[in-house]
């Protein structure tokens, strides 16, 4: 039988509204809710300052996805062995190693834009250092939230308010953004996020950790990093998973950093137009996290991913053709609403189905699957922008989206085959005793 704490809570006694926010009852989550939510509102005002200030310095779409290039490729690199020391090491710890060392760098960005001293150059090299930094934060982070929520049954829902937090932050960052760096320069958006990372330290410090992290044995790097690989390239669930994650990050998230060019160029705005852009897409990502944050359970997640790989892919189509503000800020919202349901929808079926030995192997190879790709995809979405121009780069990373969509979609049988064991033995898909309801039950997908 099925250990009762691991059942889905199908009791949504109340509002509706406090069972999409359940995970915060968690008091460990709640003060790394609120923390994070302070702290990436400033992440996402560097992000876009960072953007508007290479393309002020050097009007090259080449530079953007250089700097992109650079901040996103040590996680590609360094992703996977950091999975090993997250498994091995305190991950509350490293999370406040990790905060701390993104605040100084953020502090570096603002001494040297507010002093008029920054170049090109010293962007590339702090990118590549908060690179290093995210390499050992994210699966950290990702891993982590297990032991911030005690119910694994509140877990899909803790990973959803991750991607509220996320987006209500890329909503409202962008947005104060472009107005600061109209008003004042983007030195002062450096600034400000370098302080907001006290929120986050300060809630990681005030944590009392109840549920202890399995450690096991140490056993050599290169050994533990190969039992993660093959547990990850043999398991069709996961690889499959991570494959056409991999391939929207590679083709797909590098719209971002070529959105400079279409405020500019194909919108003829400037920095509060980038900021509206960015904001669209996060209003459209926080309506995908809030849909997903008021479900009950993570069967229906595996056709979510694929469905959501193509609506991505089809509005990014849609945008690169777009020239009118309103139509592109509509498409941005789909844009974004796709793109997170595709993320999330992918972290949470990881998540429910990772033994828990190798869980930050697993969560590392995400983060290379999301982040670490994208590095590759902004290098040449920069080039090919160059060239063909930055409307058409986009629509081929959006046809490519659809067609890894197609793909998994072929492989859904084989994926639910796999995976029905798993649900079952934690709860999630219960056996039925009775014979005529079983066979009922077994005529109908497990994710349906």
């Amino acid at each position: 039988m099925p250990n009762k704490s691991l059942q889905p809570a199908h009791n949504t006694s109340g509002s509706d509204w406090k069972f999409a926010i359940r995970a915060l009852r968690h008091r460990n989550y709640a003060l790394f809710f609120s923390g994070q939510t302070v702290s990436l509102i400033g992440t996402w005002m560097t992000r876009i300052a960072t953007a508007w200030l290479v393309y002020r310095l050097t009007n090259s779409a080449f530079l953007l996805g250089l700097v992109g290039f650079s901040g996103q490729i040590p996680v590609f690199a360094l992703g996977p062995f950091a999975g090993v020391w997250v498994d091995r090491w305190n991950r509350h710890r490293v999370l406040v190693v990790t905060q701390t060392l993104s605040m100084l760098q953020s502090f570096s960005l603002a001494v040297l834009a507010l002093s008029h001293h920054i170049a090109v150059t010293d962007i590339i090299l702090l990118s590549l250092f908060q690179g290093a930094i995210n390499a050992f934060d994210m699966p950290a982070r990702q891993a982590f939230v297990i032991q911030m929520v005690e119910d694994r049954e509140d877990l899909s829902n803790a990973i959803a308010l991750n991607s509220s937090m996320v987006n209500a932050s890329r909503l409202i960052g962008p947005s104060i953004a472009g107005a600061v760096i109209a008003l004042a320069g983007e030195g002062y958006c450096f600034l400000i996020d370098g302080f907001s990372y006290l929120a986050v330290i300060a809630s990681l410090l005030a944590m009392v950790i109840t549920r202890k992290q399995e450690i096991k044995p140490r056993q050599p790097v290169w050994q533990e990093f190969s039992e993660g690989w093959r547990y990850v390239a043999r398991f069709v669930p996961i690889r499959s998973i991570l494959l056409l994650l991999g391939l929207v990050s590679l083709v797909g998230m590098p719209y971002t950093v070529l959105m400079p060019l279409f405020a500019a160029r194909v919108l003829h705005g400037g920095a509060h137009t980038l900021g509206f852009l960015m904001g669209a897409s996060g209003v459209g990502a926080l309506i995908s996290a809030g849909w997903l944050a008021a479900r009950k359970s993570v069967l229906g997640l595996g056709r979510v991913i694929p469905t959501m790989a193509g609506v991505f892919g089809g509005a990014l189509i849609a945008f690169s053709f777009s020239h009118l503000l309103w139509l592109s800020l509509l498409l941005m919202v789909v844009t974004g609403f796709g793109m997170m349901q595709q993320m999330a929808a992918s972290n949470t079926v990881l998540q429910t189905i990772a033994d828990e030995d190798k869980r930050g192997r697993v969560m590392s190879f995400y983060s290379v699957a999301f982040q670490g790709m994208a590095p590759f995809g902004s290098l040449f979405a920069g080039i090919v922008a160059n060239r063909i121009g930055a409307p058409y780069t986009l629509a081929i990373g959006g046809f490519f989206c659809i067609a890894g969509g197609l793909w998994f979609i072929g492989k859904l049988p084989q994926i639910r085959a796999l995976i029905r064991p798993i649900y079952r033995k934690l709860g999630i898909l219960p056996e039925i005793a009775d014979g005529i309801q079983a066979a009922t039950a077994l005529q109908v997908p497990p994710e349906n």
